[in-house]
């Protein structure tokens, strides 16, 4: 809807100085302003009403990454390699699987990850479907699908390189994800100093791995962002590198 200005009784432009009109350029900028404060509101309205969390509420910081940690809110998973963000994600998949909670993968483009490795760390591939989306709108609408089945505990959306999402699209799958109680956290592959997907994003982490012997890691989340408890927390856990990672 467009915002029309009246000054001093005169439409579609500037009043004359005579009848106490004041110049185009002041009518101009603030026919911008309200239109900017009317968009302004809009979002707000729009964030108050699907309950998205806009700033730290500082609760106690987590011993551990877990389910509990990312169930309701709309995460980011970064690595500058896909190894260390694999990692975290398969944990979280691990645990909802171990509570008999379905989980699902939504894959960006024609890669994803390799069965074999995934299926040796515990994943049980059967009960863990996984969808190739053709780009990264592709697979935000099927994200949006599975969100609203209401039926997953963890739903991954690996988006890759290819991270940059709308304003309103985090906002409706950020509201979903809350709704219905899922744990939905993109993997995006980027350096540290790279932006958020954007700042509707509830938690964001750093993934790393670090090789300790043939077959031993490390891998450790970083928290860069976290609306509820602030930053700077981490996370690491050693275990058996799978055979492609040897």
């Amino acid at each position: 809807m467009r915002a029309k200005i009246f000054a001093g009784g005169f439409r579609g432009g500037c009043a004359p100085a005579a009848f106490g009109g004041g110049s185009c350029g002041d009518d101009t900028s603030k026919g911008i302003r309200l239109k900017s404060n009317l968009a302004s509101a809009n979002l707000s309205s729009l964030i108050a009403r699907l309950g998205i969390e806009q700033g730290p509420s500082r609760e106690p910081v987590p011993s551990e990454w877990n389910l509990d940690l990312l169930s309701g809110r709309f995460a980011e998973l970064s690595s500058e390699g896909e190894t260390a963000s694999l990692s975290a994600a398969v944990s979280i998949i691990l645990e909802a699987q171990s509570r008999g909670e379905p989980a699902a993968w939504v894959a960006s483009g024609s890669s994803t990850f390799f069965p074999p490795d995934v299926a040796a760390s515990g994943v049980d591939l059967d009960s863990l479907p996984v969808i190739r989306a053709a780009g990264r709108s592709s697979a935000a609408r099927a994200a949006d699908w599975l969100l609203r089945s209401g039926a997953f505990a963890v739903i991954v959306l690996d988006l890759g390189a290819d991270s940059e999402m709308q304003i309103p699209v985090q906002a409706r799958l950020a509201g979903l994800a809350k709704k219905h109680r899922t744990a939905l956290f993109c993997m995006t592959k980027k350096r540290r100093d790279a932006g958020s997907i954007g700042s509707l994003v509830s938690i964001r982490a750093e993934a790393r791995v670090e090789k300790l012997g043939f077959d031993r890691f490390r891998w450790e989340v970083r928290v860069l962002k976290d609306k509820r408890r602030g930053p700077g927390w981490s996370y690491d856990e050693e275990g058996r590198g799978v055979e492609g990672l040897c």
